[in-house]
């Protein structure tokens, strides 16, 4: 198990504020699983227009700092560290589930799994958890480029 802190991560990801959504990666298991999270601060730059008077994180971008940790654990799963032009572009994703509010304040803990890697597809299984408790869920597939 290996962790990464965010000058790692900028090495892997091609993503910059603000849409750089994985602060740190707490275990990556290649192959395997990563555990990563996101400090979800007032000052993110959503909040003001999601919205004003109560401030969420928007779903999609939850399921985006999915995908960005599922992309971290696919390169460390290959040993490569991306080329400058190498994207992750998503393929699919299934079961999208929102179960409660990410609101600022919130640490949001980032759960991937592979499932499969066939023929350059990656199917994962991802959760996200504040406090232990799941906010979101989904399988999504992926491919490396």
């Amino acid at each position: 198990m290996s962790s990464m802190d965010i000058n790692e991560i900028m090495a892997y990801l091609p993503h910059r504020f603000p849409f750089l959504l994985v602060d740190r990666v707490l275990s990556l298991e290649p192959g395997k699983n990563i555990v990563a999270l996101k400090n979800v601060s007032m000052n993110e730059p959503f909040f003001p227009g999601h919205f004003p008077k109560h401030p969420v994180m928007p779903g999609v971008l939850i399921l985006e700092a999915l995908a960005q940790a599922a992309a971290l654990l696919s390169f460390k799963t290959v040993a490569d560290t991306p080329s400058d032009d190498a994207v992750v572009y998503f393929a699919g994703i299934d079961g999208a589930r929102f179960k409660k509010p990410v609101m600022p304040g919130d640490q949001l803990m980032l759960h991937v799994e592979i499932l499969r890697n066939l023929k350059g597809i990656w199917k994962y299984a991802t959760y996200a958890e504040v406090d232990g408790q799941r906010v979101a869920e989904a399988e999504m597939m992926a491919t490396l480029r």
